[in-house]
């Protein structure tokens, strides 16, 4: 069974607004790691919402076509067991984080389902263990760098041993040392099960993934292996828009 499957999904965000996503259809093998780009706009961070049921259960709107997470239709199933399913990690991790200590902001979400002290004490030491942040235990998120509160939002969304991330950006503001600890986590979680989809515009974060995908105004244009179509892609950008980068005008391949 895939991971996720888009089945021609179409979305507005109300009934007589413009489509934001347009006939989008692809699937996610477990244990693969794909990247998603696309200029700002283009429907990268509605997607997301879209896999983690946000869209339409919170944001309502009209969603047409399918999505699939582990087999699950999202819109039959709440936020909240989609969240089993599938982590949501934002690229403001601020927009996440809020008890007074790490371990406390891992917790919270295996304590919301009564699980035994003593499991959620073991899922907040491997969690810690695993994103190398056992040090970081008793202090503030507030009071963390940039790269660290990343970190921080993603233990949040593994403790609750999801098998698929979503990663909307997680690296995008990171210097070069932080990307490089995120990226060889991510490996790191792909060898334990997880399918990981990264939303993102640094190439360095899309060179781990098996796949890449690109969003144009709503719609998929390519689907297929990294490196052809990475290649692909910034030659687009380069006889599209003139640049030699992946940010055109002031306008990279962010939230919308």
């Amino acid at each position: 069974m895939d991971a996720i499957v888009v089945d021609r999904l179409s979305y507005r965000y109300q009934a007589v607004g413009r489509e934001i996503l347009k006939n989008i259809s692809f699937k996610v093998a477990p244990g693969e790691i794909v990247a998603l780009v696309g200029l700002s706009g283009c429907g990268k961070s509605t997607l997301c919402m879209c896999l983690g049921g946000i869209i339409p259960h919170y944001l309502g709107g009209m969603l047409d076509g399918q999505v699939l997470i582990n087999g699950k239709d999202t819109k039959e199933y709440r936020v909240a067991r989609l969240a089993l399913e599938v982590g949501l990690v934002f690229q403001d991790p601020d927009t996440q984080l809020f008890a007074p200590t790490v371990e406390d902001e891992i917790a919270f979400a295996p304590e919301n389902l009564c699980l035994p002290v003593e499991e959620v004490a073991t899922r907040v030491d491997n969690v810690l263990d695993t994103l190398g942040i056992t040090s970081l235990r008793k202090t503030n998120p507030n009071h963390l760098s940039g790269g660290q509160k990343h970190l921080v939002a993603m233990g949040a969304v593994l403790a609750l041993e999801p098998s698929i991330l979503v990663l909307d950006e997680l690296i995008a503001q990171l210097d070069p040392a932080g990307k490089r600890i995120i990226n060889e986590i991510l490996v790191d979680l792909r060898r334990r099960g997880k399918t990981i989809l990264i939303v993102e515009h640094d190439p360095e974060a899309v060179s781990i993934a098996d796949r890449m995908l690109v969003l144009e105004e709503g719609r998929l244009i390519k689907d297929g292996e990294t490196a052809t179509v990475l290649e692909w892609w910034e030659s687009m950008l380069r006889h599209k828009y003139g640049c030699k980068s992946w940010t055109i005008s002031g306008h990279a391949a962010g939230p919308e």
